[in-house]
């Protein structure tokens, strides 16, 4: 083809070469296709977690960091924040389109009917020890869902398949609420499918069965912007855990627990938890001046939780969108005297302003408004995390779904550099001196 675009390699030993193709995608910077590699110059590539290789061709989300773009199937986030709701952006990810007033009803009507869980799983809970963390919870109960649902569990079936999501996306409010409760040993709240999603979650969480419970409008929309925000993010460390579990042909339920299991880690999901921590040592709005000399000071290893971030390198489209409903929410509950979200909303003034934090990007990114937001809905730290795969569980099962679909996908091999001992000889005990 003349509109061929190749790179070549050279080995200077040998001189061998090879050409590899380089291919566009609709957005964003091309790929080199490095496959013929190892049979042609017989070596792999090195690329330590995997921060400069393309593992898929996918669909689904776009980021473009330099810009603060984000892109659910081709729709910008900041549309989709201000005019959708967080399940029909469930329906965009899994379908790839946004749903017609049919399709609407219909989804909207298979979510309800599989919100309730199985009694069983309630007694599983119940196993746990009373103070066990709500995420370790999460990762046992996502992956023993499919000893309840076994006889769906044929994942070349497309009507299995979609099953499969539909009861994840329906029942991860009920069984994240359930985590909590128990926590605090107050009995299970059971949905009420005339609610809204976000809202069906609220009363899950702080009902009681003395007493009615309806979360306030602001506080519904901070949350589900928050889940918004949240429900996919390109392949980040969990949703490649996801795909490389799906490319062995794992059941998608264990997939999303192996998804889950890697969100936990403090590095990924405890990004907005960390928040709160920073917040907390602070403790005292007279002390903020210290705390930020001390993030200046390049020899002092202290940092500040919450401002720039790894992908989004000039402004987190993200956080862009949820400040003014993480004000709107302090300023509705008349949260903004307490000392926790002075200190939020004093640091944030000084990030906004301050030279240092402008010249270097540290902006506030969408874990610290999002770690302010739920704290300032009572939710305890601990739970944190636990949202954020509510949330993230919609994109975890999209990514599979399209694993599942894709032609190309193999089951997941990286190659390692070995550096360890030569090759040598077993001795006997009696002559290892």
């Amino acid at each position: 083809m003349a509109d061929r675009k190749t790179v070549t390699i050279t080995d200077n030993a040998s001189g061998e070469r090879v050409e590899c193709d380089v291919i566009e995608g609709t957005h964003g910077r091309p790929v080199i296709d490095i496959r013929s590699l190892p049979s042609t110059l017989g070596c792999f590539t090195y690329d330590p977690g995997f921060a400069s290789t393309a593992s898929c061709s996918s669909t689904i989300t776009y980021i473009d960091g330099q810009e603060g773009v984000l892109l659910y199937r081709g729709y910008p986030i900041e549309q989709l924040a201000e005019r959708s709701n967080f399940l029909e952006i469930c329906y965009l990810l899994l379908y790839g389109e946004l749903p017609t007033r049919a399709q609407w009803d219909a989804f909207n009507a298979q979510i309800r009917r599989h919100t309730m869980v199985h009694e069983g799983i309630r007694r599983f809970i119940a196993g746990y020890q009373h103070d066990a963390h709500p995420m370790g919870m999460l990762v046992g109960i996502v992956g023993a869902l499919s000893t309840f649902y076994h006889d769906t569990l044929d994942i070349s079936d497309p009507k299995h398949r979609e099953l499969a999501a539909i009861r994840m996306i329906a029942k991860l409010p009920s069984i994240a609420a359930d985590c909590y409760k128990y926590s605090i040993g107050q009995p299970f709240m059971y949905p009420i499918n005339s609610l809204g999603y976000v809202e069906n979650f609220l009363q899950m969480m702080f009902a009681v069965r003395a007493e009615p419970y309806l979360p306030s409008p602001v506080a519904r929309r901070a949350l589900e912007l928050m889940m918004i925000l949240h429900a996919d993010h390109e392949q980040n460390a969990s949703t490649s855990t996801v795909r490389l579990a799906g490319s062995s042909g794992a059941n998608p339920y264990a997939c999303v627990a192996a998804g889950i299991a890697t969100l936990w880690g403090p590095a990924h999901g405890g990004a907005n938890e960390a928040v709160i921590d920073m917040l907390r040592a602070i403790r005292d709005p007279a002390e903020i001046p210290k705390y930020v000399e001390r993030a200046k000071d390049k020899d002092d290893p202290y940092r500040l939780m919450g401002f720039g971030h790894r992908v989004y390198k000039n402004f987190d489209p993200r956080a862009t969108l949820i400040r003014q409903a993480c004000h709107d929410l302090l300023q509705d509950l008349d949260a903004g005297n307490q000392p926790l979200f002075e200190i939020a909303l004093r640091l944030e003034e000084i990030a906004l302003g301050d030279d240092y934090f402008i010249e270097r990007n540290l902006y506030p990114n969408v874990d610290f408004y999002s770690g302010i937001i739920l704290s300032a809905l009572g939710i305890p730290l601990n739970m944190f995390t636990v949202i954020f795969a509510l949330a993230r569980t919609v994109g975890w099962v999209s990514q599979w779904m399209e694993l599942v679909n894709d032609a190309e996908q193999r089951i997941g091999r990286p190659q390692q550099r070995y550096v360890g001992a030569a090759r040598r000889d077993y001795t006997e005990m009696k002559d290892r001196g």
